[in-house]
């Protein structure tokens, strides 16, 4: 049987049959590898069955303790104002009031207040620590009042005497209320009812409506008789310090009446909580004396009160959790576990998980119960699904699946290092070697392709690699005397065509001078340039005329310049202007060479000028050097060629043999001019282009 071989194939070398015994050893290693990766594969399965019994069994235990968990939650008054405010707020600040699980606040007393907020969780914290609660009471025939509850961090309070009415100099607060497109604002400053030298600070607040904006305080305005405004200060400091210099906790307590609450409840049988109650905005601000906000309600990264949607951190995989109120069919929340496609699971692993056997399947279940509130019972429906079970294992496994993954991915490293590295070098080896033997024996003179066979790539120190090395040289020397030959050869190309190349610019100069087809001359110049053709189209002449040596010489380039001016309608030329500066200007360089770099380049200039312009010749000299421009008008170079024009092979227009450029010519410009000490560029100016050559002035 043949083994597949690159290297033979590209030859067509003739393989003798090798026998079974060669893949013997091939066949065992494979078959180790293939039973222990599926060794590792039964493994995963079966864990991932004994899991998935378990978790079965546990599933019925769960769902009863995430049934008591969801209900002593939603009996609790946090759950009780999540139950009464079902659909959280758009946004976070402006705050809106919520519907309390209380009838009303006893406000006026500071550690009932705040505990009863604290206990219903209807506080919004922000970044500072400081809180607000606002809302109103479930019961609406309490008063109709709004009450804003909350604590800041703050200096000593300091208040006003009562009746004062500079508010400069005082901590006070105010209060902006947007409820039924109108807008009211009130002003309370701080009066202080505690005695000088107390540690606890306290007193009250005295509301004020306030002017509309733009108008002038009205010394004599009356305070609202039914606001009821408390305010606390902590006795002992919050970061360390002594009172009454260090930062200290103050607690509010506020009752505002609310015009449109009122009127609601005089006319009869009022909806409670009011319909827009979400459309309702609060904004409460406290200011320090002489001005500064310690609080702003409005202040960014603030944390709005839990919602019914908290709940669903209670459910397991699977389980949805559905509230609605009594005698509605219209549900207020449906709750999915944030499990559920949250991460990624592969369906391939949950159709495994379906078809894993076990001894005890659960059936869905599910468990209803009723929770009353202030405003009324709510049903609270919870259902599972043991599918949630897969779903939830689904994720782990699919998480574990990497680790499978790459434990058969080490499995089938190890088997490609043996295979390639052992077994397929012997392999290989052997085969060539069969080859390079049999075929030496049928083709005597064969070696052409014989010699190209490579082993090199099997050497080592190993056994393998000492056998492959010692078969390696002894091909080495023929290919060597093989590879020789063929660079002696390809040097001779490369330089009779390079030599060909220059030929073709005088060849074609003495074509213009002979024009006439009836010349005996015109015939041998044709037959000349034939002939240079036919040997520079044999390859590529860039290494020869890299190789090419100039011999420099004194030159005056002014009178050198005018000469080839005057001769360029020889060339096929026209229309070429010489601006010289009339006086001897000496260089050092190849007269010959420099006549087909400044050719080069007007037949260049001829090509892309526009039609009836002349070239411009011109000389001028700089600092320790000479230059020449050769100016056309016509089309720019393109930006992406300036920096590619002077690469062999590199054309302005189509290179093609029909054309004859072949992006040469340039390159041979460059060329010669770097062998002179000079060099070449080109740049784009208004309304063509400029061939500059700089060469080094002689002494």
């Amino acid at each position: 049987m043949k083994l597949p071989d690159l290297a033979l194939r590209e030859l067509a070398l003739e393989v003798p049959r090798l026998g079974l015994a060669s893949f013997r050893r091939r066949i065992l290693i494979r078959a180790v590898f293939l039973l222990l990766a599926l060794a590792t594969l039964a493994l995963a399965v079966v864990l991932l069955q004994d899991e998935k019994e378990r978790s079965l069994r546990n599933y019925q235990q769960n769902f009863r303790k995430t049934q008591a968990d969801v209900l002593a939650r939603l009996r609790q008054p946090a759950g009780q104002l999540a139950l009464l405010n079902p659909y959280p707020p758009a946004e976070v600040v402006p705050l809106h009031p919520l519907v309390l699980p209380y009838p009303a606040l006893d406000f006026d007393d500071p550690g009932k207040a705040l505990q009863a907020a604290d206990l219903a969780g209807c506080s919004t914290i922000y970044p500072d620590d400081s809180a607000l609660c606002a809302g109103v009471g479930s019961n609406a025939y309490t008063g109709g009042f709004l009450y804003l509850v909350g604590s800041f961090t703050g200096g000593e309070l300091v208040g006003r005497d009562p009746g004062e009415a500079n508010f400069g100099d005082v901590h006070l607060a105010r209060i902006r209320l947007e409820m039924r497109g109108e807008v009211r604002s009130w002003i309370a400053p701080f009066e202080r009812q505690s005695m000088r030298g107390e540690p606890l600070v306290r007193g009250r607040l005295v509301a004020y409506a306030a002017p509309a904006e733009g108008s002038p305080w009205v010394e004599s305005a009356a305070p609202l008789r039914d606001f009821r405004g408390w305010v606390w200060q902590s006795a002992s400091c919050s970061a360390g310090g002594e009172p009454p210099d260090c930062l200290r906790r103050i607690s509010y307590a506020i009752r505002l009446p609310v015009e449109g609450f009122r009127a609601a409840l005089g006319s009869g049988r009022p909806a409670w909580p009011p319909p827009d109650l979400d459309r309702i905005r609060v904004h409460l601000q406290m200011f320090a004396p002489g001005g500064a906000t310690v609080f702003d309600s409005n202040a960014a990264g603030a944390v709005p009160p839990a919602t019914l949607n908290d709940l669903a951190r209670l459910l397991q995989p699977g389980e949805d959790l559905t509230i609605r109120r009594a005698g509605s069919t219209q549900p207020l929340a449906v709750l999915k576990s944030p499990g559920d496609g949250a991460e990624r699971t592969s369906p391939l692993i949950l159709r495994l998980i379906d078809r894993l056997p076990v001894t005890s399947r659960p059936a869905p279940v599910s468990a209803q119960e009723i929770v009353g509130t202030p405003l009324g019972n709510y049903e609270v429906r919870l259902a599972g699904d043991a599918q949630g079970v897969a779903r939830g294992l689904g994720v782990v496994a699919t998480r574990m699946s990497w680790y499978v993954g790459a434990m058969l991915a080490a499995i089938a490293l190890a088997w490609i290092v043996i295979e390639v590295g052992l077994i397929r070098r012997i392999a290989v080896l052997t085969r060539r070697a069969a080859a390079v033997s049999h075929n030496v024996q049928l083709e005597p003179t064969g070696d052409a392709r014989i010699v190209q066979l490579d082993v090199s790539d099997l050497r080592g120190r190993d056994e393998l690699g000492i056998l492959a090395g010692g078969l390696s040289d002894l091909l080495q020397r023929v290919k060597s005397d093989v590879q020789r030959e063929q660079v002696r050869a390809q040097r001779e190309r490369d330089m009779l065509q390079a030599v060909g190349h220059e030929i073709l610019s005088p060849l074609q100069s003495l074509m213009v001078l002979h024009p006439d087809p009836t010349d005996p001359a015109h015939r041998y110049v044709q037959r000349m340039q034939q002939a240079v053709r036919v040997l520079y189209g044999q390859a590529s002449p860039s290494e020869a005329l890299a190789a090419a040596q100039l011999e420099l010489s004194a030159l005056d380039l002014d009178a050198f310049l005018r000469e080839v001016a005057e001769n360029a309608a020889y060339a096929g030329i026209d229309d070429v202007r010489y601006d010289g500066p009339g006086t001897p200007l000496p260089v050092r360089a190849d007269p010959f060479s420099l006549e087909d770099v400044v050719t080069h380049i007007l037949r260049n200039a001829q090509r892309h000028r526009a039609p009836g312009t002349p070239i411009t010749l011109s000389l001028a000299a700089g600092e320790g050097e000479a230059v020449v421009a050769v100016h056309n008008v016509g089309e720019p170079i393109p930006e992406a060629l300036i920096g590619r024009i002077f690469d062999y092979g590199v054309s302005e227009g189509a290179a093609d043999e029909a054309s004859g450029r072949r992006g040469q010519g340039l390159f041979v410009a460059r060329t010669y001019m770097a062998k002179m000490g000079g060099s070449v560029r080109c740049r784009n100016e208004r309304g063509g282009v400029v061939f500059e050559l700089a060469l080094p002035l002689d002494g």
